[in-house]
């Protein structure tokens, strides 16, 4: 089973939800996909989280598990990978079950972006060596400026950017009018405490059922319009980068000898999953590593797949990706990426976990693949069978 909360815009519709809550939210959603399950035996929770501080910290796993109901028995971790987090709690997860440590695992992510100030972090403190050797600079290099240097060595223009970035807001929104995100999210109920008349409490409250970034009105035209915001002279724009968001999903994940005893059905088989290291100022260009390496673990060819999750953490390292492997555009992010839809980092793997598994329940692949880059120069690529 796996599900997810809808994507918000950093101070959009969950600017006062609670990371530990979206979390909460997905977890009870979750459990609940598959009836007659004994939460007891869930092994362990694992939640991939990017910056795991603030509001977000003292292990948000263990008490997002909490918050959702599960036993006290259950135990929770949390893991940080950056923006393959998600993925890497899937990987995770499933290797336990491969080891034979647990017959029932969770995997899950989340990220407020709008809880996290400045840039992600409480209280960024980069160590002083960084700055002491050239060759050290790049990890403390912004992302924007590695998606610059990506852009140049592998030479993606403006133009080619920006009409990628219309395309993934225009696939993101007919998905959404088609209904196609439906399946795989949990509504999420979001209320708000004002001052009403005469001193009392007035909840305002509303329902959250679709992803908050996707815009009709992208386009080419005007999304040439503006400026590059991380190089004077550069190419990479708010509007062909990913946009900065909130949001949670979880997976569950079982042993064939679980899904015997409890006679559910799977969506599909955990086949491989592979991480690898890249210069970090070439951060983006991370798949082209990882992707590879997935496959042949996989045992199956870059032909075989049918519906690649090509994190969009911008234009210019997706199209370089896309390039290099010779991937093909109609198979990469065919309802949008995170362009349109957002990148809440830790969650992200997980929450196109889920889009992909929506995307097998209703026929359209066989093999599917999620893949992306990872701050201070990595990338990560898992591969999965509908069975």
């Amino acid at each position: 089973a796996a599900t997810r909360t809808p994507v918000a815009k950093r101070n959009g519709m969950f600017r006062t939800v609670r990371p530990d809550d979206m979390l909460a939210h997905v977890l009870a959603a979750v459990v609940a996909k598959v009836p007659g399950l004994d939460a007891r035996e869930i092994g362990d929770v694992i939640v991939g989280c990017a910056m795991p501080e603030a509001e977000q910290g003292m292990n948000v796993a263990r008490i997002g598990l909490l918050l959702a109901g599960l036993p006290n028995t259950v135990p929770g971790i949390t893991i940080n990978r950056f923006c393959s987090s998600g993925l890497q709690a899937v990987a995770d997860a499933a290797a336990r079950i491969r080891l034979g440590e647990a017959d029932v695992m969770i995997a899950a992510g989340t990220e407020s972006m709008s809880a996290m100030p400045q840039i992600m972090g409480n209280k960024v403190s980069l160590n002083p060596a960084i700055f002491a050797k050239d060759e050290n600079l790049a990890i403390a290099f912004g992302m924007g400026l590695t998606a610059e240097k990506v852009a140049q060595q592998w030479q993606v223009s403006r133009d080619d950017q920006d009409a990628f970035a219309a395309q993934s807001n225009q696939r993101a929104v007919a998905a959404i009018a088609a209904g196609d995100f439906r399946d795989e999210i949990t509504p999420y109920l979001v209320q708000n405490y004002v001052p009403g008349e005469g001193g009392q409490v007035r909840v305002i409250e509303r329902l959250c059922d679709t992803d908050e970034g996707p815009r009709a009105d992208a386009s080419i035209e005007k999304l040439g319009k503006l400026k590059p915001v991380f190089a004077a002279r550069g190419s990479v724009t708010a509007g062909n980068s990913s946009q900065m968001s909130d949001g949670a999903g979880a997976v569950l994940l079982m042993s064939e000898a679980a899904v015997k005893r409890y006679g559910v059905t799977p969506i599909a088989r955990f086949r491989s999953y592979s991480v690898a290291g890249v210069p970090p100022e070439i951060m983006g260009i991370g798949p082209v590593e990882a992707i590879p390496r997935a496959l042949k673990a996989a045992g199956i060819g870059q032909d075989d797949l049918d519906w690649i999750e090509l994190n969009e953490a911008f234009a210019a390292q997706a199209l370089a990706v896309a390039r290099q492997l010779k991937l093909d555009p109609a198979k990469i992010n065919p309802q949008g990426g995170a362009i349109a839809l957002g990148h809440p980092l830790g969650a992200t793997g997980v929450i196109r976990a889920a889009t992909l598994m929506s995307a097998m329940q209703r026929g359209k692949a066989r093999y599917g693949m999620i893949s992306m880059c990872i701050g201070t120069g990595m990338g990560a690529a898992g591969v999965f069978e509908k069975v």
